[in-house]
């Protein structure tokens, strides 16, 4: 290897180049935003009225999209009842306008541990940013499949930790910074799920969002000010609140420098071998 240039070196050749670097930085690199998912759905090539769960389906913007795009049925199942009720106001908003919705979603409370669906009566399972939030990966898993049709699919979208992100991060994103997807990958092919499909999306799907809204920029400033201030806002909202905001607020700070990274996988249950 070359000898590593001097500082002195460095700062004689790096203003020459700087505005050239910064002009290319300047430049998309074309990331891949949420609708890479949906994409996906579509070239699964179910038909209309194909049953689809949104499992954490949270405020129901994904299961109302979801029929909206394809036509799907989806029942949409979250274990906290305040997220059941925005959903179905969500629906009742957009059935307004295409009033087949209402007889193509439902939102009932439930855990991904315990299903209230039957064996085998679902084509696709929906899974987005979700995993983090359940305690037995195994459980969860096992039902997932207990309730996939032998065709089905399971689409996973989930931010896991990488080696980039430091304990002290870690502890401040609580659960998140502690996600491992070595951990989530054994859990469901311990459930006997295997991956048809794997896509490391890194920090695009944040970087999408940062170009077209400019979210991660506020992030940025609010995490700032939460540090900063930090006494001032405990004082106002209380130190639960003030932990939940500076935990999202670092989760998409750190999402678009990689010590995130948005994982997609692609699952299905193997045929079955009948022996002679």
């Amino acid at each position: 290897m070359p000898p590593k240039p001097s500082l002195i070196e460095g700062y004689e050749h790096y203003p020459r180049i700087e505005a050239a670097f910064q002009s290319a930085l300047d430049e998309s690199l074309g990331p891949r935003g949420p609708d890479f998912l949906y994409g996906m759905v579509s070239n699964l090539g179910l038909p209309r009225g194909a049953s689809v769960l949104d499992l954490g389906c949270g405020e129901g913007r994904h299961s109302v999209e979801l029929a909206a795009r394809f036509g799907f049925r989806v029942e949409g199942i979250d274990p906290v009842p305040r997220h059941v009720q925005l959903s179905k106001q969500r629906l009742e908003e957009a059935a307004r306008s295409n009033p087949e919705l209402r007889d193509l979603v439902n939102f009932r409370q439930g855990a991904a541990e315990g299903l209230p669906l039957p064996d085998a009566s679902i084509d696709l399972i929906w899974c987005r940013e979700v995993l983090v939030l359940i305690e037995d990966l195994g459980a969860a898993f096992g039902e997932c499949r207990r309730v996939l049709r032998p065709q089905g699919r399971m689409l996973i979208y989930q931010n896991c930790r990488t080696d980039r992100l430091e304990p002290r991060e870690a502890e401040l994103l609580g659960e998140t910074g502690r996600f491992d997807s070595r951990r989530m990958e054994a859990a469901f092919a311990a459930a006997g799920f295997e991956t048809e499909q794997f896509t490391d999306l890194g920090s695009e799907i944040g970087e999408y969002i940062e170009e077209t809204t400019g979210a991660a920029g506020r992030r940025l400033r609010h995490a700032a000010r939460l540090l900063r201030a930090r006494e001032r806002y405990i004082a106002e909202f209380g130190q639960t609140a003030y932990d939940i905001m500076l935990g999202d607020c670092l989760w998409h700070v750190y999402r678009m420098i990689g010590k995130l990274s948005g994982r997609v996988y692609l699952l299905r249950i193997p045929d079955r071998k009948i022996s002679s």
